[in-house]
This record gives C-alpha cells, structure tokens and sequence, in this order.
C-alpha cells in the first residue's frame, strides 16, 4: 500500500473520530507509538497525518505533552 494511501487513511479515520466526538475538544490523542500499532504504520506516517491536521486546525500539538483535538468553535 503506498504511504499516501496509509496516510490518507490515518487522516480519515482520526478526522471521523474527531468529528464524532469519540475524541471531544481538548482531548489527547493516542502517543504515536500507539497509532503506530493501531494502524500498522510508521512514525513518519504517522508524523505527516498529524501535522496535516495540525495545518487543517484540527489538532494542536502541546510540547512536553502531546498532541490535542482543538476546540472548533474557538477558531
């Protein structure tokens, strides 16, 4: 499976979860680690997903503590 293909799936199934509150405003994603597992993918995977969400203002990532869905209505 090509990597844009792992990666589109990992940006479609986080933004589902996002939208269907399974993962509500200001809560923490999994670690990468954990993704990694879930989904069968590498970190950069992983890494290039949540940072296309981070530029779609999906999520924000918190140094020191991990990365957050951002609350849609403070946009």
């Amino acid at each position: 499976m090509p990597a844009y293909t792992k990666k589109q799936r990992l940006i479609d199934t986080l933004t589902g979860r996002i939208e269907s509150g399974e993962y509500p405003p200001g809560g923490k994603l999994p670690s990468g680690t954990q993704l990694c597992a879930e989904f069968g993918v590498s970190r950069q995977v992983v890494r290039s997903a949540i940072d296309w969400l981070k530029a779609r203002g999906l999520l924000e990532g918190v140094p020191g503590a991990g990365v957050f869905v951002r609350d849609q209505d403070a946009r």
